[in-house]
């Protein structure tokens, strides 16, 4: 589901690359949730549960 993730600290800012729908940045996502993306041992299912639809986003690509 997930092809990238990258994260600006500074500005909150989250993008996420998908494998078929583009590139997608989230923002006012707090460190932990970053972090925690990257530990999930289900990237796609931590995403639809704690990011998707619950910060503001546009897609860039």
């Amino acid at each position: 589901m997930l092809a990238s993730v990258g994260y600006d600290a500074a500005r909150r800012i989250l993008e996420v690359e998908f494998l078929h729908h583009g590139i997608y940045r989230y923002v006012g996502v707090e460190s932990a949730i970053f972090r925690a993306l990257l530990a999930a041992e289900s990237k796609g299912r931590y995403f639809q549960v704690r990011i998707r639809d619950r910060y503001p986003h546009e897609r860039l690509a």
